[in-house]
Parts: structure tokens; C-alpha cells; sequence
């Protein structure tokens, strides 16, 4: 039974996250379809990234993931479908897969020419559902598509690095559910730059001179509850995804707030590590 994934910047008040399920299983007497977000920020193209990576390989094989941000087609935001680690994804050329594509070579990009036989104003749900079928049922990319060799990069996902090696300029690309803040710095590049030097961390006017394995990791358990700093203590770390992670533990952004509110961050807001 094929899997179709959704990852959208629709919100769930309105008609468009239905009426797209509705038109799949309209196509497909067999399917499931699986949410990954609806909540992305109208037109982020950097969250919805960075949510898709952290998803995709999680699911089995030849999923299909449709991505409806920013999908309206025009001169300038051609419609893809893509088969990329063994997954399939479908959605504009507007560098939302970048991010994946930068680190695993994309085995087959087609550019959707089938536009001319659809009438819709609505592509995610005629275009792009009508491809996913399509896949879902075996059909070959080359049926609904030219093959096209490169896909549009996303330029501020690439932290900066400084000519002597001692300095990392990253940005925030998404801030999570609890406000935690998460930088474009991944821990493989800090690795290699850092050579065992200590370092500072800097957002606005919040540092970090260590970084932790976990979360917890930033409390002492040897000390009586009632007498350690929990709720509100500041840390860094690489998330599960591997990214520099700015954090408050058990964070709240509804009441004692989160990493976000209280540093002052938000989207594309400057992070530096300076290796000392």
C-alpha cells in the first residue's frame, strides 16, 4: 500500500488540507496518508526544509512526498517531481529540497510538464495529487515530466565560515513547539573546524562556552531537588538532527517562556561560534 506524505503551509482552519486528502483517495482505493506538518510559516521555505529532512527517512522506501509551500506554478517556480534516497518528492523549484540535495545526489529530477491537461488553480491539489497517483500506481517519472539535471539552491542554509577558521556566522532556520531555537551549524562542520579549541557561542547577547549531549545532561542530579537550577536554565546542544540547538530546559513559551523569547531570536537571526 503506497504512503503519501503532506507537508504543508495551509493551517488546518481552512478547506485545502481535506480537499487534498479528499482528491487522493479518489485516485487511490488503497492509501496511506500521513501529515507531517500543515503548520509552516506561509512561505518558509527553510523550515519547511529543515522539517523534511528530519521526516523523510523515516518512512519506507518509495514513499511519496508531496510538499505544498509556495507551489503556485509560475515562469519562475516550476513544478518537480524528484526521486532522491530512494523516496519520491513532489513540489516547486524553489529550493526547498536543497537541503537534502546538498548532501545526497538526486537520482532522477523531472521538471512537470502535464500542466496543458490539468485546469486548476489549486496545483497542489490537481497537479501535484495527480502525480503522486501516478507514481503510486508505477508509473515512471519520465511520463510527467523532462528530465532536468539541477534544482534551485536555497543560498542561507550554508552557515558562513571565515577565512582563518575561527568563526562560524550561522542563522536560526526554525524555532520548535517549545521555542527552542535550532541554527544552520551542524555538528560535523563544528567538529572539524573546532580541532579541539575551546569556543564561545553568541546570539544577540546570550553565550554558550559549553555545549551538552542532552537536554537533561545540563542538570545535576546530585543535588537535592529542591536546590537545583531546573526550569529556565540556559544550553546549547546538537539536536537529534545533528544542528546547534539554543534551548531552556522544560521551556514554556506559554509561561516562563522559551530560548526564543528570552534570547531575544528569531527566524534568520544571527548565531557566531568563535573558536578561540
Amino acid at each position: 500500500m503506497p504512503i503519501i506524505t503532506l507537508t504543508t503551509d495551509f493551517g488546518t482552519k481552512d478547506h485545502s488540507v481535506a480537499a487534498v486528502k479528499g482528491a487522493i483517495y479518489s485516485e487511490l482505493d488503497q492509501v496511506n496518508i500521513v501529515d507531517v506538518s500543515h503548520d509552516i510559516s506561509p512561505f518558509n521555505y527553510t523550515e519547511a526544509a529543515y522539517i523534511i529532512k528530519n521526516a523523510y527517512h523515516n518512512f519506507p522506501k518509495n514513499s511519496i512526498h508531496i510538499i505544498g509551500i509556495d507551489s503556485e506554478l509560475t515562469p519562475e517556480n516550476k513544478h518537480l517531481a524528484i526521486y532522491l534516497d530512494g523516496h519520491y518528492f513532489i513540489c516547486a523549484n524553489n529550493g526547498i529540497l536543497s537541503l537534502i540535495a546538498s548532501e545526497i545526489k538526486p537520482d532522477k529530477i523531472v521538471e512537470i510538464n502535464i500542466h496543458n491537461s490539468i485546469e486548476t488553480n489549486f496545483t497542489v491539489l490537481d497537479v501535484f495529487v495527480n502525480v503522486a497517483a501516478h507514481i503510486s500506481r508505477g508509473g515512471a517519472l519520465e511520463v510527467i515530466g523532462r528530465n532536468i539535471d539541477e534544482i534551485y539552491q536555497l543560498k542561507n542554509i550554508q552557515p558562513i565560515v571565515n577565512q582563518n577558521k575561527d568563526q562560524i556566522i550561522g542563522h536560526v532556520i526554525y524555532i520548535d513547539n517549545f521555542g527552542n531555537v535550532v541554527s544552520n551549524i551542524n555538528k560535523r562542520d563544528f567538529q572539524y573546524l573546532r580541532k579541539g579549541r575551546d569556543f564561545t557561542i553568541k546570539a544577540r547577547s546570550t553565550k554558550f562556552s559549553k555545549i551538552f549531549d542532552s537536554y537533561s545532561e545540563a542538570i545535576n542530579f546530585d543535588i537535592p531537588k529542591e536546590n537545583r537550577e531546573m526550569e529556565g536554565k540556559k544550553l546549547a546542544l546538537f539536536n537529534a538532527s545533528k544542528y546547534l540547538e539554543l534551548a531552556i530546559y522544560k521551556s514554556n513559551p506559554m509561561s516562563v517562556g522559551s530560548a526564543s523569547t528570552l534570547f531575544g531570536l528569531k527566524y534568520m537571526d544571527t548565531i557566531t561560534v568563535n573558536f578561540l
